[in-house]
């Protein structure tokens, strides 16, 4: 066999193997890949049954029956041995969500159709209802005749009371033809059909959910069986999803088709079925990519696990959502205060002080001269006169008092004390020595002083009164004054002698 043989060969037993993922094998009528909707004009079409071929193919009705068939039948987990894409339970999950996926785009297609063909006779509906089972379900229930719009219950379950407001006033000035029978009873054919194809889709979810436990036990704890469902039926099977990293599990599901004509600025980017799921949505927004980007690695865990059929009771599952709770909560906690702390003791020792002559000068300079301690002192029990009448309060202290009231004389400190000139106290003491008689304006003596005095033996006698007291003076002049020197010292020699 050539290299060219062999190579067909493998490709049809690769075309083999997928016409067995549906229930039936290859013999039955396949699905028709469904072409883009922004390229196709249904305006044409006459019945919806040309253009949406899904509801009446032999492979949805298959799988639709075999869904029922499971439904009722409970499993355990140890009946399933070997890889999970053996057993054809697996595969028939496997194969009714890759056929949600098409009930998706049939719906789109059919929207399209309906959208076309109503637009006839109320073309602004399609702006007022974006939503692609809300417009159907407004068609049917409205028809030809748009006064149903007030007070109608059932419309009012499918859209909310704004709207209905908005749509039965622009239903009463629409352009808007009125449809034949014909056109009205295919705009309701399509709209059936529509309904059913909806209805099926969540018959399967129901039924997807429902086995997820037996299937992918640990992956539906974490992020729910619906999730879990979702996620596993875009990946392609659990060990596809198995293979997948976190990164690109979290971006399974945001490839979303958006209808022809509606704005998509509204999806956020990058976010899937995991970011919209509860676990996620229930933090705040600013924590959501965050949290998304956690789950999908604790969600890429918990589907390995669940390929080998380990932890069946689900026991990894429930350690990796208490891991996520526990993370949940760390994020969401309050920063810690912050506490007012006192600046520590500096490190350095204390320095050395300067010293010299210079500092001690400086000392002398700055320190408290007696006349300055003198005014601080105030005496014990005395009452104070004050220096100014705009300051009460303000005395001089011991200044000017005779005295300081203690037994001791407070010792004068001569480095600062006020220092006077030798010249200058010679002067000084010059300027205090009196001549002549004594007067009252020089001495402050008491005015009725006289030179006169009365003695018992002569009667009238003019004496000096200043005689006794110049005597004193000179004496202490001649032996006790600053000035007086030493006018020969003896030695010890001449004293002998």
């Amino acid at each position: 066999m050539s290299l060219a043989d062999e190579l067909l060969a493998d490709l049809e037993e690769a075309g083999e193997e997928e016409d067995g993922l549906y229930p039936g094998g290859g013999g039955g009528e396949s699905l028709e890949d469904i072409p883009e909707e922004m390229e196709m004009d249904y305006s044409g079409t006459e019945s919806v049954t040309s253009i949406a071929k899904l509801r009446h193919s032999k492979p949805f009705a298959e799988i639709m029956d075999k869904i029922g068939h499971y439904v009722g039948n409970q499993r355990k987990n140890s009946e399933m041995s070997g890889p999970v894409e053996a057993d054809p339970e697996y595969r028939l999950i496997v194969a009714a969500n890759n056929l949600t996926v098409e009930i998706d785009n049939e719906l789109n297609i059919i929207h399209k159709f309906v959208r076309d063909k109503y637009s006839k006779r109320f073309p602004e509906l399609e702006s007022l209802v974006p939503n692609a089972l809300d417009y159907i379900r407004t068609v049917k229930e409205l028809g030809n005749n748009l006064e149903k719009c007030k007070n109608n219950e059932t419309l009012q379950q499918i859209l909310t009371n704004a709207t209905i407001m908005v749509v039965s006033v622009t239903a009463s000035t629409t352009q808007g033809t009125m449809l034949c029978d014909d056109e009205l009873q295919r705009l309701e054919e399509a709209c059936d059909m529509a309904l059913e194809l909806n209805q099926s889709k969540h018959r399967i979810y129901e039924y997807v959910e429902s086995k997820m436990s037996f299937i992918a036990p640990n992956l539906s704890i974490i992020v729910g069986a619906s999730t879990a469902a979702k996620i596993m039926g875009v990946a392609g099977g659990l060990t596809n999803l198995s293979k997948m990293p976190a990164c690109n599990l979290m971006l399974l599901g945001a490839q979303r088709r958006t209808l022809s004509g509606f704005s998509s600025t509204s999806l956020l980017p990058h976010t899937g079925y995991i970011y919209h799921c509860d676990v996620v949505q229930s933090l705040p927004s600013d924590l959501r990519r965050k949290a998304a980007r956690l789950v999908a690695a604790k969600c890429t865990l918990a589907s390995r696990v669940d390929s080998f059929h380990e932890s069946v009771d689900g026991k990894v599952g429930y350690d990796l959502k208490e891991e996520i709770e526990r993370k949940f909560d760390k994020w969401q906690e309050p920063p810690p205060v912050k506490q007012v702390k006192p600046l520590p003791a500096p490190l350095d020792g204390q320095r050395k002080k300067r010293g010299g002559r210079r500092y001690r000068k400086m000392k002398e300079r700055l320190g408290l001269t007696e006349i300055r301690k003198h005014a601080n002192k105030m005496t014990f029990a005395g009452i104070e006169d004050d220096a100014y009448q705009e300051d009460l309060g303000f005395s001089l202290g011991q200044l000017g008092k005779s005295g300081s009231g203690r037994v001791r004389q407070a010792q004068v400190n001569d480095s600062t004390k006020a220092r006077i000139s030798k010249s200058l106290q010679r002067t000084l003491q010059k300027q205090s020595m009196t001549y002549g008689g004594k007067s009252t304006v020089r001495d402050r003596s008491s005015g009725t002083s006289s030179s006169v005095a009365f003695t018992p033996l002569q009667g009238l006698e003019i004496v000096n009164p200043q005689a006794a007291e110049k005597k004193v003076a000179e004496a202490n002049q001649k032996y006790f004054s600053n000035m007086a020197e030493f006018l020969k010292v003896k030695s010890e020699k001449e004293d002998k002698v």
